[in-house]
C-alpha cells in the first residue's frame, strides 16, 4: 500500500468546497463551482480552490462525466496545473450546438487528478528505434 500524498489546498473563496473523491475507487477529486462568468459562447467557473502540487507532480483538470448532460465541452480539453501555480483552479466550457443547461453554483464541475511526472531530458538522435507502426499516423492502426 502506498503512503498518501498530502496536497495542501487553500480556500480562495469562503464558499469553496474541499476536493473530494466521489467513491473509494475514484481516480479524480471532484471540484465544485463557486462562481460563474458568462461570455458569448463560454462559461467560466471558478472553484475558489488553490492547491500546492509538489515538485515532480502535475494536476490534470478534466471535466466530469456529467458534462455529457449539459452540451458543454471543456475549452482546453484537459487543464494542466503546474506545481508552481498557486492561483484558483477554474474551468472554461464552450457551449456546444446542443447546449442543454449550465452547471450551477455548488455543482461539481470537474475533477482533479494528481499525477507523477518523470524527470525528462531530450537527446537529439540521428535514428530512432524501429516499431511495427513506424511512421503511420492518424488512423494507421485501424478504427
Amino acid at each position: 500500500m502506498m503512503d498518501n500524498l498530502k496536497i495542501k489546498f487553500k480556500k480562495m473563496n469562503p464558499n469553496a468546497v474541499m476536493p473530494r473523491m466521489g467513491t473509494t475507487g475514484a481516480a479524480g477529486f471532484d471540484l465544485t463551482a463557486v462562481s460563474m462568468k458568462v461570455k458569448e459562447n463560454t462559461l467560466k467557473y471558478d472553484t475558489g480552490i488553490a492547491v500546492e502540487i509538489p515538485p515532480g507532480y502535475v494536476g490534470l483538470a478534466f471535466p466530469r462525466s456529467s458534462v455529457c448532460k449539459t452540451g458543454l465541452s471543456l475549452a482546453n480539453s484537459v487543464g494542466v496545473i503546474d506545481s508552481d501555480y498557486r492561483g484558483s483552479i477554474s474551468f472554461v466550457f464552450y457551449k456546444g450546438a446542443e447546449f442543454i443547461e449550465a452547471y450551477s453554483y455548488g455543482d461539481r464541475i470537474g475533477q482533479l487528478l494528481i499525477v507523477p511526472i518523470p524527470a525528462v531530458e531530450f537527446v537529439e538522435a540521428e535514428e530512432l528505434s524501429e516499431t511495427e507502426r513506424g511512421k503511420g499516423g492518424y488512423g494507421s492502426t485501424g478504427k
